[in-house]
């Protein structure tokens, strides 16, 4: 199993196939879109996967932004694995406010009110693809992760298909590089520092805490 980091692919493959200029528009024009049109995207984005990282036969792709194509990636690809993994709101929100994200793909980040909305908003739609695709999403959330993460990575493992190993419970150990804002965390065991991190923010986080859903 290699772990690609967040890749943009997904959302070029979505974007080469169901562009906003098609009839109908985008998305509007997705229903009446063949099945034939999914799984051209589908072979595109592993066209893609397989031409970056030859010689791999699974690939996790951890981008944040697919939570947006769950139902894409599902048609596209049905053998996909999808791995939801979630966390308090107020500290996910948190974790993102104190990144200094580089470009403006992030600009809802810097805005405790607007980073609230936008988890809203993300809420929402992991919600509506568990209702419309049951038992297509595998949740994991991360304070279930910490207090038992033997557990937590055995049902995972089993969702997945993969043959179990001890190896992924020291997962802190990889040569890997990493390139994203997690790089520091993943060089550590698992720890339960973080859960309630955000408690000791107080009033500083009430824009926040004010609208999370």
């Amino acid at each position: 199993v290699l772990g690609a980091g967040e890749l943009n692919i997904l959302k070029t493959a979505v974007g080469k196939q169901f562009p906003m200029s098609m009839p109908g528009g985008f998305p509007g024009g997705i229903a009446d879109m063949p099945d034939k049109a999914f799984a051209e995207a589908g072979q595109a984005y592993l066209d893609m996967l397989h031409a970056r990282y030859p010689g791999y036969r699974h690939v996790t792709d951890k981008m944040p932004g697919n939570f947006l194509l769950v139902g894409f990636l599902h048609m596209m690809l049905p053998k996909a694995k999808i791995v939801h993994c979630a966390r308090d709101a107020a500290a996910t929100c948190l974790s993102i406010f104190k990144v200094h994200f580089r470009g403006d793909s992030h600009r809802y980040g810097y805005d405790l009110g607007e980073l609230a909305d936008f988890h809203n908003l993300y809420t929402d739609i992991m919600a509506h693809w568990h209702k419309v695709l049951p038992g297509v999403v595998h949740d994991v959330r991360y304070e279930d992760f910490v207090a038992d993460q033997e557990g937590q990575t055995r049902a995972l493992m089993a969702h997945l298909g993969l043959p179990w190993d001890d190896k992924v419970l020291s997962f802190h150990e990889t040569d890997r590089p990493v390139r994203t804002a997690s790089a520091a965390q993943v060089r550590q065991p698992m720890y339960q520092g973080s859960v309630d991190l955000w408690k000791r923010y107080g009033d500083r986080l009430k824009p926040l805490l004010d609208k999370l859903g």
